[in-house]
């Protein structure tokens, strides 16, 4: 394509662009688009090498941009980001954030402090049943002692450890919830 040419064409775009990007919003459905287009078709002008005779530019210049405006359209589809693959894939970031690690080693200490604080015997049987998963009738054979006051030593542990971490404790063995030692229930 000659210097004339390509000239031709570039000058028939800006004379004729308010027409040609009405045409393209209506076959494309949106201004934004029809703008990108028909900008990538001035910029395919620019760089042109060489193009035969062109007899009806208008037309010409309109499905080169609507053919533009497609293959962008094509090419955005199969771009993804890395958000939207995460969110396809469900991909959730599990790890604790700064807060909720520096309220964990607080929560921590507080456990380990009320640990402190227990006797040997009841650490031992909130040990070993809590922890190692040990039966309490395992633990009441080892420390010679009747499942019974297994229960209640560590019936005792856990509601001081859930004191001092302001937590209500759930019993596992017998009927609701372990309340606070202040709280006594009475008996019938």
């Amino acid at each position: 394509m000659s210097e004339s040419d390509r000239d031709m064409l570039l000058r028939r775009l800006a004379l004729d662009y308010s027409d040609i990007k009405k045409r393209l919003v209506r076959n494309l459905g949106s201004s934004d688009r029809a703008t990108d287009a028909l900008h990538d078709t001035w910029v395919r002008l620019e760089e042109a090498a060489h193009i035969g005779p062109v007899e009806r530019p208008p037309p010409y210049l309109l499905r080169i941009a609507h053919r533009l405006s497609f293959k962008r359209r094509s090419a955005e589809r199969e771009t993804v980001t890395l958000d939207d693959a995460c969110a396809a894939l469900h991909l959730i970031d599990d790890a604790p954030d700064p807060d909720r690690i520096a309220e964990a080693r607080s929560e921590l200490k507080v456990l380990d402090d009320a640990l402190a604080e227990l006797s040997p015997r009841r650490r031992d049987i909130l040990w070993a049943s809590r922890v190692e998963g040990e039966p309490l009738s395992s633990i009441a054979e080892r420390l010679g002692l009747s499942q019974r006051m297994i229960e209640k030593e560590l019936k005792l542990a856990l509601i001081h450890c859930g004191e001092r971490l302001g937590k209500t404790i759930v019993q596992r063995f017998g009927p609701g919830v372990v309340k606070g030692s202040s709280k006594k229930s009475g008996s019938r």
